[in-house]
């Protein structure tokens, strides 16, 4: 990961910018710049992937224009190719130096050519003025806010961006920012034609897509590590990138040292593919000790994912502490693709669909949130091939009659897609997997209910909850977090839409709690 800071105007005030720029000094530890456009301040922490030289430094300059970029774009060097055929000349090897001869050649319509995961801020030196765009799906990180003049300012994290705006929002994932619109580029949630085909078709697909979005993520010039939980989706991931690497890949999994679910899946996961693997322990006090720091590291308050935050940034934090692996892919999007435990109640296709379309378009406050923010606090990068933009699409397109839980078995086509492949063991790929919150051990999840008691009466819960008008909390351990948030992020809560809960709407989903162990069709489930 890398950080990108944008000042699109006259500065009001260089400490307030200096300290808020140095907060995500973490996202790249490599090497800081900042340069003065004549019309603002770019400014970019380096976390070397791709290009590791000093001339991959940002930011990039060409003829008076400037960019900032946090990004991976795929397949890069044809574009690049294409581009010297046109006269342009480069000086390193990062794929983010395409972006300004790009920007040359084709405008604001080059953002929807990308093949990327994206966060840029351009300084046009032509017209004087910035645009800034991100990904589709927001798997980078961009946030905005104007000071007390009025001047818009982009950032990596809300937390650069505290002290000196009032209001810090997210900036919206498939959007560019241009003379002061904010204007879609790409709806990724959005099916223009249903494709209806039949089982083997799809699932030949998904095949082929899942596996080409793999592949294209074991690029880096920097070392590529794994994430693997045991379930489906991680094991999919690290079984696809093993068939593709030439030696051993190295895989991470976290547990409670009492009753960690899924370590024994990640192990045998790893036995299968002949993975490099390690385990991590964590204890209850760690659980206690790392609240508030999860809390500040993620912006936000909601439970879900701060409870599956807290395996995911200690496996970051001995993962950075002990090797030098600088690339994590993970298995992240998934569920809101093919479906989850509470998507088993949806009345219908249609609804199954637009609560899909709903959850990919809030990713980036929640699952993509919580990927970014735990990897990158540990100066590492995350790659997320679930979220490459081909598979998504041709995914949200498929006939929501066909992604309906008619299989006894949650996402059936996934698992389907692999079957005698030879990728998997069938015990994994036929496997529900337990919530990650609940899979590094059930424990974990009651340790927070039970602080969050401990710190509240019934009458203080009534009267503390009561001061909150925009995402109310409703239990004690939601008051708690939502606390924790405001000490680092007072008055922004709206920066998160709500809570990632079950459609409440739906018969059998209207709990008070986000875990799926609440619901009934939880099963065997995690065992």
């Amino acid at each position: 990961m890398c950080s990108i800071f944008g000042y699109c105007g006259e500065l009001s005030d260089r400490a307030a910018f200096e300290e808020g720029f140095s907060r995500t000094k973490s996202r790249g530890p490599d090497d800081s710049r900042v340069i003065d456009t004549g019309k603002g301040l770019l400014g970019f922490h380096r976390l070397s992937i791709m290009g590791l030289t000093p001339s991959g430094m940002q930011p990039f300059e060409l003829d008076g224009s400037c960019v900032v970029c946090n990004g991976e774009l795929y397949g890069f060097e044809k574009e690049r190719e294409k581009l010297k055929s046109k006269g342009y000349t480069f000086r390193s090897d990062s794929d983010c130096e395409i972006i300004l001869p790009m920007y040359f050649e084709y405008g604001v319509d080059m953002f929807s050519m990308l093949d990327a995961e994206f966060a840029c801020v351009i300084y046009d030196g032509k017209s004087g003025e910035f645009i800034a765009a991100r990904d589709p799906i927001g798997i980078r990180p961009l946030y905005y806010g104007y000071d007390k003049n009025g001047v818009i300012v982009f950032a990596s994290e809300a937390k650069n961006l505290v002290g000196l705006c009032d209001k810090i929002m997210p900036f919206p994932p498939g959007h560019y920012y241009k003379n002061g619109e904010f204007i879609s580029y790409c709806d990724i949630a959005e099916v223009k034609s249903v494709c209806y085909t039949d089982i083997e078709d799809a699932c030949g697909n998904i095949r082929e897509k899942l596996t080409a979005g793999v592949e294209k993520r074991l690029v880096a010039d920097a070392k590529v590590g794994f994430l693997l939980s045991g379930g489906l989706d991680s094991s999919l991931v690290c079984a696809i990138a093993a068939k593709k690497s030439e030696r051993p890949i190295r895989t991470f999994a976290i547990g409670m040292s009492e009753d960690a679910i899924d370590l024994k899946y990640a192990r045998q996961v790893a036995e299968y593919i002949g993975a490099d693997h390690t385990e991590v322990y964590m204890t209850p006090d760690d659980v206690k000790s790392n609240l508030e720091t999860v809390v500040e590291l993620l912006g936000t308050y909601d439970i879900t994912t701060i409870r599956a935050s807290m395996g995911m940034y200690l496996v970051c934090k001995a993962i950075h502490e002990s090797t030098d692996i600088r690339v994590l892919l993970t298995g992240e999007i998934s569920d809101e693709l093919f479906g989850y435990k509470y998507t088993d109640f949806a009345p219908d296709a249609r609804a199954f669909q637009r609560e899909a379309e709903k959850r990919v378009r809030e990713l980036h406050m929640y699952d993509v949130l919580r990927a970014d923010r735990c990897i990158s606090v540990n100066s590492l990068e995350a790659r997320v091939p679930f979220g490459d933009l081909d598979f998504v699409k041709y995914v949200m397109s498929l006939d929501p009659e066909m992604k309906l839980n008619r299989y006894g078995k949650g996402k059936y086509l996934l698992r389907r897609a692999f079957e005698d492949t030879g990728y998997l063991p069938d015990q994994i790929l036929w496997r529900e997997k337990a919530a990650f919150s609940d899979a590094v051990g059930h424990s974990m999840v009651d340790y927070l209910k039970e602080y969050a008691e401990s710190v509240y009466s019934d009458a203080e819960f009534e009267e503390k909850r009561a001061k909150y008008d925009h995402a109310a909390p409703f239990t004690k351990e939601s008051l708690l977090y939502r606390e924790l948030f405001e000490k680092h992020y007072p008055g922004q809560s709206q920066m998160i839409t709500g809570f990632w809960m079950p459609n409440r709407d739906w018969e059998g989903c209207d709990v008070n709690d986000p875990s799926a162990r609440v619901l009934s069709n939880y099963g065997e489930s995690g065992k």
